[in-house]
């Protein structure tokens, strides 16, 4: 029986695993499995970060010689499953942020095991996860850091352009030299849509703004900004058809499709920014801890990780439907694996 295992493999998983590992717990990580219906629902290891190129906004990775670094500290297994590292890299990539921090977990004593967990009991203890592979492990806590999928809009093209100028996250991309001075796209009528075309005009040269509908389903005072914003022109009653662009340059363009029956348009762009909301990779508990409407897990002791599952604990992106950032999940995993400790301490 494992004092607590820790499912999932991005910022949060990896960060509790370091910090429950420092604790002599010897955490046990389920770091989920390489799968066509992983790759298809965006839930492969690592989470988001797998998808994301260059990271500029996580502390301690300013540009310098990364690619020498990372030969030093990640296992050459490992290393050989990562792009190379480009010398004119401004920073860190996602994979590679994600695998410093495993091997930062491992070097603690973390074990890893590569599997789903399809289901949960936690009717009584020990705890049991169930596993695809038939594998049941027994625990005495658990941290759920699975983390939250982008939703995209299932166009052929858009895979085929992510990390080429399609991105999900305006924060985390918006600043690259991709970006710059260039016209982008923003696809979405929510608060989401509007905040990340604002952010957005901080660094393009202009913003389309691409709604379905003929109005916003944005908050009033998000959609007047973006309405009197000089650099966004709102573009509304389109859909995206195709994005257009090549192997060497990414995304140059978007072609849209009129939802009131006017012909096609097509844009000029340098990237295409999706901000038609997330969903919480929640559906493998069955309903066995609490959600907030959103579907997010539900912390009912503010400015901590227990769920309503005693012994349970949760953080990343599965709890956060607000800040969802590197930085934010890796301070869940942390307050995760020092609760999940401090639990151990006061059950014994």
């Amino acid at each position: 029986m494992e004092n607590v295992i820790i499912i999932g493999s991005g910022p949060a998983a990896w960060t509790a695993a370091v910090y429950a590992a420092r604790a002599a717990l010897a955490p046990l990580v389920i770091e989920g499995a390489v799968t066509q219906e992983n790759q298809d629902r965006s839930t492969l290891p690592m989470g988001q970060l797998a998808l994301t190129c260059d990271v500029e906004n996580f502390p301690g990775f300013p540009p310098g010689n990364i690619g020498g670094f990372l030969e030093s500290a990640v296992p050459g297994n490992r290393l050989d499953m990562l792009p190379p590292h480009a010398e004119d890299a401004k920073g860190i990539t996602g994979p590679e942020l994600v695998e410093l921090i495993r091997a930062q977990a491992v070097h603690f004593g973390s074990r890893v095991v590569t599997d789903d967990v399809a289901d949960v009991d936690f009717s009584s203890t020990p705890y049991k996860l169930i596993g695809l592979t038939g594998n049941v492990y027994e625990t005495k806590t658990v941290i759920i850091a699975t983390g939250a999928s982008a939703n995209y809009l299932g166009l052929p093209s858009e895979n085929r352009f992510k990390n080429k100028g399609v991105s999900a996250c305006a924060i985390c991309d918006g600043s690259l030299p991709r970006y710059r001075n260039k016209p982008i796209a923003v696809v979405g009528g929510g608060d989401a849509a509007v905040e990340e075309a604002l952010q957005l005009a901080n660094f393009g040269e202009k913003i389309y703004l691409i709604h379905r509908r003929n109005e916003f389903r944005a908050s009033r005072i998000s959609a007047k900004r973006a309405e009197e914003h000089s650099k966004i022109e709102i573009v509304w009653n389109r859909i995206p058809k195709e994005i257009l662009g090549n192997d060497q340059d990414g995304v140059t363009g978007l072609l849209l499709e009129s939802t009131v029956g006017e012909p096609d348009r097509e844009i000029a762009v340098s990237g295409v920014f999706v901000a038609v909301g997330h969903t919480p990779n929640t559906k493998f508990l069955n309903g066995k801890v609490a959600l907030t409407e959103k579907g997010y897990i539900a912390r009912p002791i503010p400015f901590r990780s227990n769920t309503n599952v005693l012994g349970v604990f949760a953080a990343g992106d599965v709890t956060d439907d607000y800040y969802r950032q590197a930085n934010t999940a890796a301070a869940g995993g942390c307050m995760a694996a020092i609760d999940a400790e401090r639990y151990l301490a006061s059950s014994e």
